[in-house]
């Protein structure tokens, strides 16, 4: 592989067949949606105005750029959408990197320069976030080439492939045209996307959550500094924000909302599925320092009558999140709870064993109960799951694990 620097093409001279001075590099264009790295043309600055340079005119480039031809047949460049340009779209720019799960700052981009026949194909194969990149252009024009060499060649070289770095794109018409679609970021944990958003920008986090699925989104977003979530949803659009809360846990939404300005929270539950809406609209009601503030409604019961086979059925159709599934709960008449059976219990019994047989001592809540009474609960009897119930006795909700380690993390 032979590379060479974005910086070293920029201002390069640029000679045809013959030897002449065409002109020089201004910028180097890639078009993702036909190649993600592949250089599409050079942009080169002529007395006839700025030119296209393709890479099948192209016979090697570096400090000079030498083409194959007499450059009559090079197109005159015009704007397009869709095209990422290197210089203005990268360098100094802010990346994700996705493999190092963090927010970096672009210094200079490798390319790789393999010949192809009569010419050269240019692609794109890593970005230089080190010093090396500094330095490069930092000197240039300013010593001669072997020496800036010999200087880099003593520092160690900091870059991050190419397939590693997912773009930020503050301006939404070019971020939709480029179509980068922050595929990296959305396959991170949600706690390191919420590590990562929380070192941008507002702008920047805005842009992530306007990119990445609302599943995805949601789980972020409940990992991140209340403060911050508030920001960002008071960034997005009412249907946007409202997709994205409508994937959060019943419990985090609420409290999220209940951050929120009362205007601004009531279009966004406005703009929610009915089902969903009325989930949270009835936590929205209970103070958010107790038990019921803090409770979730999505919560697996059965019948105290039901036995193992029955719990497992339930369990495939359960749809909320994995967290709340460390205890099935057992209710009788009139939604009563009436026993707890933990999932490990459920996992090594019989199928036809009655879920009443496997049910162990329970500890339960109000939903008046202040948060760190909840907390204490946990601490004392190792909880995973705690139950509210109201002054009837009936399953109103559960609070998690999860969900005594945020209030703990958060606590003033």
């Amino acid at each position: 592989m032979s590379l060479v620097a974005l910086s070293e093409l920029l201002g390069a001279t640029v000679r045809d067949a013959s030897g002449t001075v065409r002109g020089r590099v201004r910028e180097i264009a890639v078009a993702p949606q036909d190649h993600p790295t592949r250089i599409a043309y050079l942009i080169v600055t002529t007395a006839d105005g700025e030119r296209m340079l393709p890479p099948e005119a192209l016979r090697s480039a570096g400090v000079t750029v030498r083409a194959v031809d007499d450059g009559a047949g090079w197109e005159r460049f015009s704007p397009s959408d869709g095209v990422l340009l290197l210089k203005r779209d990268l360098l100094d720019q802010q990346i994700i990197d996705v493999h190092g799960r963090k927010v970096v700052r672009v210094n200079d981009v490798e390319l790789d320069s393999t010949p192809v026949n009569s010419h050269l194909f240019l692609t794109v194969v890593a970005v230089d976030v080190g010093a090396r990149g500094a330095i490069r252009r930092l000197v240039k024009g300013m010593v001669p080439a072997f020496t800036l060499r010999a200087l880099l060649e003593r520092i160690p070289p900091r870059v991050i492939p190419w397939q590693y770095i997912d773009l930020l794109e503050t301006d939404p018409a070019r971020r939709v045209k480029l179509k980068i679609a922050y595929e990296g970021l959305s396959k991170l944990h949600p706690a390191d996307i919420a590590d990562i958003v929380e070192d941008l920008p507002p702008a920047e986090r805005e842009a992530v959550f306007e990119t990445i699925d609302e599943e995805v989104a949601a789980e972020a977003l409940e990992e991140i500094d209340p403060d911050i979530q508030v920001s960002i949803v008071e960034s997005l659009d009412n249907n946007r924000a409202a997709d994205i809360v409508e994937e959060m846990d019943p419990d985090a939404a609420a409290d999220l909302l209940g951050d929120l300005p009362e205007d601004r929270s009531g279009e966004i539950l406005q703009q929610m599925e009915p089902e969903e809406r009325q989930e949270v609209t009835q936590l929205l009601e209970f103070h958010e320092h107790t038990a019921a503030g803090r409770m979730t409604t999505e919560f697996l019961a059965v019948p105290a009558e039901a036995v193992v086979d029955d719990a497992i059925e339930a369990l495939k159709r359960f749809e909320g999140g994995y967290e709340a599934l460390a205890t099935i709960f057992l209710t009788g008449p009139g939604q009563k709870l009436v026993g707890a059976v933990p999932l490990v219990r459920i996992a090594t019994s019989s199928p036809a064993i009655q879920l009443s047989q496997l049910s162990e001592t329970m500890v339960s809540c109000m939903p008046d109960t202040p948060q760190n009474d909840v907390a204490a609960l946990f601490d004392k009897y190792n909880l995973l799951t705690l139950p509210v119930v109201d002054e009837h006795g009936r399953l109103a909700g559960i609070i998690t694990a999860d969900d005594v380690i945020t209030m703990l993390r958060h606590r003033d």
